[in-house]
Formats: structure tokens, sequence, C-alpha cells
């Protein structure tokens, strides 16, 4: 019997890992950069108290802080990149530790830094953003003053900026918990393979066209967050306590006020979208049903709801393969676009297969001075995996096109608009993959997919906000944050979102435990927003001309130049308004009703 395992990290050929020179050439090259951040920072008290006294003080020290916050990027990027690579590896999680000191410790020296700039009399202020030798710190200067309300006193700040540290314990404990000590055991698959299970692996063992590998898959997997559900309710639970306490003492109304304030969007968006999903959840019941009937089931369980309904065409792309696909599909975006991703991704932007200790999942990690990193756990069999790969690399040409065309404080985009440029490239796939096939089993299985993909994107995010709302609600009130109360209200929603005909297994209420993305508080409703965004925008380019072309790429080459919304805005779409989420969620209606027509007749 064959036996699958997952090399380790000295295992896996050069050629499939990516190259972090462009950062750093070596270790020891980045301590060089370590040793001269660390012998600059006390400079600087030499701009403390003179920050309002002149023109000339205030820019050089936004240019020393800038300067500062560029090279801290920098390594901060390059340890964190050595210790996704390896997660068990000690010589990068100790590169990580001593870089997150002496963060905090930079943290900690410029404190007065924002206060200070808040404490200039307005009027005067007035002259400094319209004084020609700030000009390129002008939005940097309103942006600051817009936290007036929301920034404490010097020493108050340096009391929070000691905090940093320890603030990340909670997030550092769960990540080593799930991705290095948990340990999930050997599954066979349909083929009679011994796989073994992991975070990486989980989701292929989900696919599998043999129910009951996919049912041992769920059970196992979970069976370890069973074991340890009291460790991750508390990790979960010290993140939300730790949102909470920030946004009370910054005087926010509530965290998700706090989380929301940077991108300047109203709470309006965020409640909006709840509504508008709610109400079209009875479409996403039907596609359950659809399911359950297409596959003749008794019961539809959530293992029951990752394979392909037609999960007989067999899935099998070299990475080279998955390259030349995606690049076709990007064609749309122009030759200077797709030369640029065509190189990186042909190159060693990415870090492209699974090894032992590797961090789950995929990321795409941008720097101003490095290339646009890309990690990925790729593997052939999965469809997925290729969307995926599209996926990251619409973050990384929104990082490149962003450094090459903005100053270091304004290339670095929002993550609002981040999840505009990467689900924006899934639907060029899409489109791509639909109209270069004639086979109805084909397209029909592309239909699936892109189903598939809207609910995971915009009806299970949704999902995942409004958990994280109602527990932070629940953490601010005084209500307990238990084993027990995260399970009632995360059973409360799948019972809302999956439906009355939907069978739901005990064990899925811990899967509000597994969720990385919950310990940064209130991200994952943008990629709800980022994929309604999507949709429209990538409607507007393949349907128009060289303009709206160029306006897509306007905004991905834009930074931070303007708030998210009105970024959206210049590139064609308003997601101050309810409507782009109502036409995603009607577009998946519709294309619930083509599938089951397509099914019917195949």
């Amino acid at each position: 019997m064959a036996i699958i395992k997952i090399p380790s990290r000295s295992e896996v050929p050069e050629g499939d890992c990516w190259d972090l020179t462009s950062l750093y050439p070596n270790v020891e090259a980045w301590e060089a950069d370590f040793k001269l951040l660390d012998s600059r920072i006390a400079r600087y008290e030499e701009f403390r108290g003179k920050l309002g006294t002149s023109v000339a003080i205030l820019k050089e020290c936004l240019d020393f802080d800038r300067d500062i916050e560029r090279l801290s990027e920098r390594l901060g990027t390059y340890a964190f990149l050595k210790t996704a690579e390896d997660q068990a590896n000690q010589a990068s999680q100790a590169l990580v530790a001593r870089y997150q000191n002496l963060s905090v410790r930079t943290n900690q020296i410029a404190s007065y830094f924002r206060p200070e700039i808040l404490a200039i009399p307005a009027a005067t202020m007035e002259q400094y953003l319209n004084a020609p030798k700030l000009s390129e710190y002008r939005l940097v200067l309103q942006r600051i003053t817009r936290y007036r309300d929301h920034t404490l006193s010097d020493n108050e700040e340096n009391l929070l900026a000691m905090q940093g540290e320890m603030a990340q314990t909670a997030g550092k404990a769960f990540r080593q918990l799930c991705d290095a000590d948990l340990k999930f055991g050997m599954v066979e698959n349909e083929k009679g393979q011994q796989i073994e299970l992991s975070n990486a692996t989980f989701t292929q063992l989900l696919i599998s066209p043999a129910r009951e590998v996919r049912k041992k898959a769920f059970e196992q997997y979970y069976e370890q967050f069973s074991a340890h559900e009291n460790t991750l309710a508390a990790t979960l639970a010290g993140s939300i306590h730790t949102d909470a306490y920030y946004a009370k003492a910054r005087r926010y109304p509530s965290s998700l006020a706090a989380a929301l304030f940077p991108d300047n969007v109203p709470q309006t968006v965020y409640d909006n979208l709840i509504a508008a999903v709610r109400s079209n959840l009875p479409a996403v019941h039907n596609y359950f049903d659809l399911r359950k009937k297409f596959m003749k089931l008794d019961e539809i369980h959530h293992y029951d709801t990752y394979v392909p309904l037609l999960s007989d065409l067999e899935q099998d792309r070299s990475w080279d393969e998955a390259v030349e696909t995606v690049m076709e599909s990007l064609k749309p975006l122009g030759q200077p676009y797709c030369s640029v991703l065509e190189k990186g991704l042909n190159g060693r932007w990415c870090d492209r297969y699974p090894n032992k200790g590797k961090q789950s999942g995929a990321f795409s990690c941008g720097s101003f001075d490095g290339d646009p990193y890309i990690m990925m756990n790729y593997k052939p069999q999965v469809l997925n995996d290729l969307f995926t790969l599209t996926h990251e690399a619409g973050h990384s040409m929104h990082s490149y096109l962003s450094a090459k065309n903005q100053p270091f404080q304004y290339y670095n985009y929002t993550i609002f608009v981040a999840e505009v440029a990467s689900t924006f490239n899934e639907q060029l796939l899409t489109h791509h993959l639909l109209n270069t096939t004639n086979d109805p089993r084909f397209k029909a299985y592309l239909l699936n997919h892109e189903i598939d993909s809207i609910r995971a994107t915009i009806v299970r995010q949704t999902m995942f906000a409004e958990f994280e709302k109602k527990t932070h609600e629940m953490a601010e009130s005084g209500q307990p944050l238990t084993v027990e109360t995260f399970k009632q209200v995360y059973r409360g929603l799948l019972n809302d979102y999956f439906g009355p005909n939907f069978c739901i297994d005990e064990a899925l209420s811990l899967e509000c435990f597994r969720i990385p993305h919950f310990y940064r508080g209130f991200y994952v409703y943008k990629y709800a927003t980022g994929l309604s965004a999507a949709i429209a925008l990538s409607r507007r380019v393949l349907g128009g001309s060289v303009q709206e072309r160029d306006q897509y790429l306007n905004f991905l080459s834009s930074g931070c130049r303007q708030d998210p919304l009105d970024l959206l805005r210049g590139a064609g779409v308003d997601m101050s308004q309810p409507e782009p989420v109502d036409t995603a969620l009607s577009y998946f209606s519709e294309l619930v009703q083509q599938l089951d027509e397509l099914l019917e007749s195949i």
C-alpha cells in the first residue's frame, strides 16, 4: 500500500521554494540591518517636543520615521517568511521573536509621535498642511488628525505600545497549536493511499469522491479540536478581549467601530452586508437541496459540501500548467501586467508545495523593497488551488504596481481593497475556463465551482463576520466567552446559514476554534465585500474598453492614495450602497438555476 508523506523543508527542491534574496541574501545581512535599526531608533528622542516648532523639523522627523518603517518592514517581512516556510524551525522563530521585541521598543520610543502631532494647534496644522515642503505628507497628516479623539496622552500611548508583544500571545499560541503541535494521524484515501492528515491536506480529503473518506477525515480532524477545545476557547476569548480592551482604551464605542475606523468605512457597510446575505439565504438553502438531490443523499452533511458534484472529472494540473492557465485568463489586463506576473510565477516568487511545519493555507506577502512573495500549498489534483494561485497573484500584482507607482508612505493598500484585486483575478479565470470548454460536464463543474466560491467568500465569510460581531458584543457587555457559549453562538449561525434541510454534526460547532482570521478582528467581512466589488469590476473590464481596463489598473497602482471606498468609486463601483452585494447574490441565484438545468440535461 502506497504511503504519501509530507516532505521536510530540506527535502523540497530549491526551484520549488521562494527566493528571498530580494529582501536579504542571507541571515547575516538581516542581522546587519537588525543592528542598524536597533542603533537608529534612539534618534526619535531628538524630535520629542519639537514637532510643532517648524515645518522643517516636522518634515525631518517624518522622513526619519518613514525610513525607520521601511527598514522595519523589510526586516519583519523576511523573518515572517522564514517562519512561514517551517513553523518548527527554532532559528526562524528566534528571528521573529527578536524582531517583535525590537518593533515593540521602537513603538515605545516613538509613542509620543502621534499625540505630539495632534497637540499642534489646528490653525498651525492648517498652515503645515498647505506648506510645499510637506506636500508629500499632506495625506499622512490628515489621516493622523482623524485620530484626535482616539489618541491618548504621551504616557498612556507609551503604556499601550509596551503591551504590543504581549497582545499577540493569543494568536501566536493558536498558530503554534494548530500548525505545529496538533497531530491528526493518517487517513486512507479512495485510492488506498495513506495520507497524512493536516491543515493542508484536510481540504484535499474533503473533495474525495468517496463519502467514507470525507467523513473519516472530517471526524478525525475535529477529534483534535474537541480534545483541545478548552485551550482553543481560551485563546480565542483572549484575542476578543484584547480587541475590546484596545477599543475601550482608545474611546471607540465598540471593537467593530475601532476596526472600521482606519478605512473610514461606515458601520452601515458591515450591517448591510449581513442583512443582504441573510435575505438571500433561501437561494443558498436551495443550492444545498440541489446538492443533496444530485448526490442522492438521505442527509447532507458539511463534509458533502466541498466535493465537486461531477467528481469523476479528473483534475490534475502541474504547476507549469496552472501558471499557463492563469496567464491566459489574465490577458484582458494587458501585456505589461501579464509579463511581470508570468516572470514571477515561473521564477521564484512562489513557495509552491507543502512541507512539514509549513504554515497552512496560502498568502501573498508584498513589501516595498522585496518581491511580492506567494506562499502556496499547491496540490495538482485540487481545482481550487488553481483559483488560489490566481487569487494570490492578484494580491502580489497589487503590491507590485502600488510599490512601483507610489512612495513608501502611500504604497501599502488596505485589506478592504486587497480582496478586490484577488477575487477579480478569480472572476477572470472562471470566465476563461467557461469560454474555452465545449464539454457540458466540465461547464457544470465550473458553474459548481463558481457557486461554491461565492458561497465560501460571500456567504460563509459573512457568517464568520456575524460570529465576530456577536462574540465581541458579548465580551463588551460582560457576558462570558467559554467553550459552551462559543459553540452555542456558532451553532445558531450554522442553523440559519445552512438551513432546515441540512444535517449539522455536533463537531461542526468546533469550527469556530480553527479559523485563523478570528485572531485579526473584523477582517473576514472584507472577503465578502471584496468579491462583490470584484464581480462588478470584472464585468466592466470584460465588457468594456481600454478605459475600463485602465481605470482598474489605476486602482491597482494607487496604493492608499485615497480611502478604500473612494478608490473603488474611481474604479467603477460604489460599495457604500447595497447594490453590489445584492447583485452578487442575484448572480449566485442565477448560477444555481443554470447548474440545476444543466445537470438535468447531462
